[in-house]
This record gives structure tokens, C-alpha cells and sequence, in this order.
């Protein structure tokens, strides 16, 4: 048993002087030390240490400044994570594994998530599901959550060293984003919460990360992971699968302990997170508002619960429910992004389908050689099976009260939205956040906007664009907008108000 107290002493010594290397440190050791077993326990302890180990085996410190956005605009899942998903599908069905028996299971499998997701049935991963579900989503899920983290890192607010619980954590979409999102430099203490058959393949695809990546995997649900009572029914997310076979149940991974007498085991939740992700898991638990606010229980309190789900409209809207749930259940729940509370004490009840679109991923040969396999009759267009579109719902929720962009409405200056059956063919200005991209269909420019206290759906559309409203238009996913002299219009049909924008309004940025 190792003195671990000598081996983070010295290491705190040599932090500053040089980098650390086990075969030095097993030295100093009183009555010594092997230093693989003070290579091993300086890996376990880099995380509170703040030192990440290098290539040569040696441990330097994390610098201290805060992630800076890298830019993030990947055009093509990366080689490194296709070959490792290639390697599990040849392992699984052979070098064919695309066509044949194998492959119709495959394709099958895929079919019947996409039509699960659409209905809003729930979902379960066996073996076939599980593969079927990384083939057809690890990239999408892959790109989303970067773009997402870079709402947090534009604000200082994402950590080199982070501690990450990832809720539903699937075939492994947005670990793999987030891994390649932070810089080479960072330190990861990663937890994956994945009850069914899918945490076979996370498994897997977490071999292909790098050494300050640690990542421990939880095969239970995440009631049971936090704590929550659930009852004898069987849960969302359940382990049984649609095609028959059910998941590994192997135990956590197990950590060191100090020596002496054997403590009682540390539960991963006895730290704060500093971040918890929901990637498209949200429509699949049984009380997802209940897990989520749970979730912030478990959160640092200058950390962030990060949720993403598809762009359709069931899961988006979920989503959202779920936002608006958690907020108005704690005074400490804050929206940071994208659906911003322009006034203060306000809430939206509209709808809230809204969902970002990201440029799309070139077709990975994954996906290529399913769909080219698959049996079709001479009027079915190819493609069933290829999927890079990156367009999702999210929401990230703080305890700490910050905002991605810190505006407030004023009251006299702009109108409320949730006013605006009085402005109904009066101009006015509003103050909004941009929450769609351009929604028409070849006609004029349509975009869905919100402040926070909409009660139906609003919408901004540019008959007329000039240089003093060209903006609106230019304008990002969840920017701030300044709207002088808009004109308000309810629409019948779609029960909603248009707000026009013409050569008569003014759009500007006020927040990017």
C-alpha cells in the first residue's frame, strides 16, 4: 500500500520545479515505491493535483486560464473514432458486417429507432440497437455538443480541469465531442451513467481518447446513480432490448483508497460536477424535470447542466418543458443559453420548438456501405440510412445566476412580448433573441424569436431588407436583437404573431 500523502507532497514540490517523474518520486518514498504504482497514483490523483501527464510518462501542471473556444466546425466524423467503431461492428459480424443477415438486423434496428424517436415510443439498446444507434448517430451527436460548449467557453465558464458526469450517456456522441473540443492540456475526471447495452460500445469508443481523459462507466440508471426513488415498475431506459438480448452488467470501475483500514467506497456525487450532460436522453426518462433538478443538487455551484436533444418536435419541445420545469422549481436555476429571460421574473409558455442547424458532416463509410447494401425497389431514393445533419434542441441551466449574454428589457424603451395582442398593428421595439434560422420556404425570411415572457410564438419576417436591418439576418443562433419599429400582426393560421420587419425597422446586434 502506497503512502499517497508522500506522493502528492512531493508532487506539489516538484510542480514548480521541474516535471514530475515517478521514478523520482519513488525515492523520496519512505521504505520505497514501485513507480508504476506511483505512476498509477499520480493518475488518480492529477484530477484534485491539477497536473495532466505527458507523453514522456512525466506529470506538469494544467495551466490555469480557462478554455478559449477552438474554433469549433468539424466537417467529417473523425478517422481515429471510425476506425474504433468499424473494429467493434467487424468484431460483432465480420468483415460484412454491412450486408447480409447482419446488416438487415442493423438497418432494421435503425428503422425502428427513428420511428421510436418520432412517435415518441420508448427506447431501449441491446447489442443490435446499440450498434445500429452508434452507426446512425455517433456523428451527429459528436459535432452538436461542441458547438454547444462553445456558449460556455465564449464566457470563461468551461474549466481545463473539469469533472463531467454524462447522464445517458449512449454510445459515447458527445464524450467523443467533448474530448476533442478541449485542448491537449485539459484534465477530464469523466462519468458516464448507461444502464443498457450501449455502455459495451461507450467502452469501446473511450479506448480511442487520450491519457488525461478518465473516464469511469456506471451500468446503472440515474435514479439510482442520484439517489431517487423510483418504483417497481420498469423505468425508461430499462436494460431489455429490441431484439432479445439484454446488457452487460459488470460493476464500476473501481478507485484506490488510502492505506490503512478499508474505507467505506466514495460515491462519484460526493464532488461536484462541473459539468452534468443529458445528450438526447431527456425523452427517455420516466421524470426527466425530476432528474434534471436532481442533477443540479449534484452540480458545483459555478458549474452547468448542459441538455441536448433532436431538433424534431416532440424531443425539442420536451426539452424545453423540462427547461421551464427545473426553473420554476428552484430559485437557484438559471437559463444561461439560448432561450434567454429578457425580463426579469418572466417565463415563456409558447411552444418553444426551437433548434440550432450546424453545417453537415461528410458521410462516413460507415454509413455509406450500410445504406449502399440495403435491398430497394426501383422507386426508393438511397439515403434511408445516412444521417449528418447537425441540427439539435439544448439548454444550459447555472446555480450561479450568470447568463450568456447579461441584457435586460426595458420597461418603456421595448414592449413585452407578452403584450403584444395590445400591439397588434402598432409599431413597436423589442428587444429578442434570435431562435431559428431562416424558417421560409423560398417567401420572405422567417425567424422564430422570444424575451422570455412570449406566451405564443413570435416571429420576426423581413419583407424589405436594407442596411439598417440586415442584422437580423446576420445575426447567429441565440443572439440578442434590438427591434425599433416593428410592425405587429397576428397570423390566423398559425396562431402566432409576425412582427414585420421593413424598410421602416432597425435591427441591430446587441448581443453576438
Amino acid at each position: 500500500m502506497i503512502d499517497r500523502d508522500a506522493v502528492r507532497n512531493n508532487a506539489n514540490y516538484l510542480r514548480n520545479v521541474r516535471p514530475i517523474d515517478p521514478d523520482e518520486i519513488a525515492d523520496y518514498i519512505e521504505g520505497g515505491a514501485h513507480p508504476a504504482v506511483v505512476r498509477e497514483t499520480l493518475r488518480e490523483e492529477a484530477f484534485d493535483l491539477r497536473l495532466r501527464e505527458t507523453e514522456e510518462g512525466t506529470f506538469v501542471p494544467v495551466p490555469e486560464e480557462t478554455v478559449s473556444p477552438p474554433g469549433w466546425e468539424p466537417d467529417a466524423f473523425p478517422d481515429a473514432y471510425t476506425f474504433q467503431l468499424e473494429d467493434l461492428l467487424v468484431r460483432e459480424f465480420g468483415a460484412n458486417w454491412h450486408v447480409d443477415e447482419s446488416g438487415d438486423r442493423l438497418r432494421e434496428v435503425v428503422r425502428r429507432l427513428k420511428t421510436d424517436y418520432l412517435y415518441a415510443n420508448d427506447v431501449a439498446y441491446g447489442e443490435d440497437a446499440a450498434l445500429g444507434y452508434a452507426v446512425y448517430h455517433l456523428p451527429d451527436y459528436y459535432a452538436a455538443v461542441g458547438y454547444v460548449l462553445d456558449d460556455l467557453a465564449e464566457n470563461a465558464h468551461l474549466d481545463r480541469v473539469v469533472r463531467v458526469l454524462d447522464v445517458g450517456a449512449g454510445v459515447g456522441g458527445p464524450a467523443l465531442g467533448l474530448h476533442d473540443y478541449l485542448p491537449d492540456d485539459a484534465v477530464v475526471d469523466y462519468h458516464a451513467v448507461e444502464p443498457s447495452a450501449a455502455a459495451d460500445v461507450l467502452d469501446h469508443m473511450l479506448e480511442a481518447t487520450g491519457r488525461n481523459f478518465r473516464a469511469s462507466i456506471h451500468r446503472e440508471t440515474v435514479e439510482e446513480f442520484l439517489g431517487l426513488e423510483t418504483d417497481e415498475t420498469v423505468p425508461a431506459g430499462d436494460t431489455s432490448d429490441i431484439d432479445g438480448e439484454g446488457g452487460d452488467d459488470d460493476g464500476d470501475v473501481s478507485v484506490g483508497h488510502p492505506p490503512g483500514e478499508e474505507p467505506e467506497p466514495a460515491h462519484p456525487t460526493d464532488d461536484p460536477f462541473d459539468l452534468v450532460l443529458f445528450g438526447n436522453v431527456l425523452s427517455e426518462l420516466e421524470d426527466p424535470a425530476d432528474v434534471v433538478e436532481a442533477a443540479m443538487d449534484a452540480l458545483a455551484e459555478d458549474g452547468s447542466v448542459v441538455s441536448l436533444a433532436p431538433a424534431d418536435l416532440n424531443t425539442a419541445t420536451g426539452l424545453r418543458d423540462v427547461e421551464r420545469a427545473v426553473e420554476g422549481r428552484r430559485d437557484d436555476a438559471t437559463v444561461y443559453s439560448p432561450t434567454l429571460r429578457l425580463w426579469e421574473g418572466a417565463t415563456p409558455t409558447d411552444r418553444g420548438w426551437s433548434f440550432d442547424v450546424k453545417p453537415d458532416l461528410a458521410v462516413p463509410p460507415f454509413q455509406r456501405r450500410l445504406d449502399e447494401a440495403a435491398d430497394r425497389g426501383p422507386d426508393e431514393e438511397p439515403g434511408e440510412f445516412l444521417n449528418v445533419d447537425v441540427q439539435y434542441a439544448y439548454s444550459i441551466l447555472r446555480r450561479d445566476g450568470a447568463r450568456r449574454a447579461d441584457v435586460r428589457a426595458s420597461p418603456g424603451r421595448v414592449a413585452r412580448m407578452a403584450e403584444s395582442e395590445d400591439h397588434v398593428t402598432d409599431r413597436v421595439n423589442l428587444l429578442a433573441v434570435k431562435l431559428s434560422h431562416d424558417l421560409s420556404d423560398g417567401g420572405n425570411p422567417l425567424y422564430k424569436i422570444g424575451d422570455g415572457s412570449q406566451q405564443l410564438e413570435h416571429y420576426l419576417v423581413c419583407t424589405r431588407e436594407t442596411s439598417l436591418n440586415e442584422d437580423l439576418r446576420r445575426a447567429d443562433y441565440g443572439a440578442v436583437l434590438f427591434v425599433e419599429n416593428g410592425l405587429v400582426l397576428w397570423n390566423d393560421d398559425e396562431g402566432a404573431y409576425n412582427v414585420v420587419v421593413d424598410d421602416e425597422t432597425v435591427v441591430d446586434i446587441v448581443a453576438p
